[in-house]
């Protein structure tokens, strides 16, 4: 795993993308020798008064910043897990006030980097929720968000969706199941993360039954906007029974 960063630090990244009134989303890359380039994404969901929650943070231009405080005021930042901790640091330093927020299972790691204020959360917002996964030794946390577009399940490395790449690379990632033809939970990823098959099986065909899911927002790879709940029960069927 890459070093946190401790200084402001931009790597290559796209633009600011609104996926629905209240949220935002970037990708960046972030190089991994010896795997190369790999793609990961940060979240804003703008709270009924204004404030931010920003997911799996990463550093931006000053023009995409600019953007982003125009969106809204960075509140809340969830470090989703023990590896999204690269840009923890940097955005409390540039951002004295924000509240920092990591799953249970995470925060040892997390605090490393940077002071975690709380494991579990309430936005002050129905319509934006706070999940610790099951099944992920309290490793992983989820965002859920209502608008009326439809529900926005935001997740880290629950389910990866990158294509697969040419060359000796490419065969690597698709060996160890980062990459393929359809959104899957990578085995090296499931080996990392997941404690208890089926307490997380259980919890992503919940996921399958929120009303009107529109949309899977990942941390690497394309968003899921087709079939989101197919996706979720198809992924939940991977896990054992």
């Amino acid at each position: 795993m890459a070093k946190p960063f401790i200084e402001w630090t931009v790597l290559p990244h796209g633009r600011l993308t609104r996926i629905d009134d209240n949220i935002l989303s970037v990708t960046g890359n972030l190089r991994m020798p010896p795997m190369g380039q790999v793609e990961r994404r940060m979240t804003a969901v703008r709270l009924n008064d204004g404030r931010l929650v920003i997911y799996s943070a990463i550093a931006l231009r000053e023009a995409e910043m600019s953007a982003l405080e125009r969106f809204g005021s960075p509140a809340f930042l969830v470090v989703p897990n023990p590896i999204h901790r690269m840009d923890a640091r940097i955005w409390k330093d540039h951002y004295p006030n924000l509240f920092v927020i990591a799953p249970a299972g995470a925060r040892a790691r997390v605090h490393k980097v940077v002071p975690v204020d709380a494991t579990v959360a309430d936005f002050g917002d129905p319509s934006v929720n706070f999940v610790t996964v099951p099944g992920t030794g309290d490793q992983e946390a989820a965002l859920i968000v209502e608008t009326q577009n439809g529900t926005t399940l935001i997740v880290s490395d629950l389910i990866f969706n990158l294509k697969d790449r040419p060359g000796v690379i490419g065969w690597l990632f698709r060996k160890i199941g980062m990459t393929g033809d359809e959104p899957r939970l990578p085995a090296v990823v499931k080996a990392r993360l997941v404690k208890d098959e089926s307490l997380l099986r259980a919890q992503l065909e919940r996921w399958a039954r929120l009303p009107n899911l529109t949309r899977i927002v990942i941390a690497h790879g394309n968003i899921i906007a087709n079939d989101a709940p197919q996706v979720l029960d198809r992924v939940a069927k991977s896990l054992a029974a």
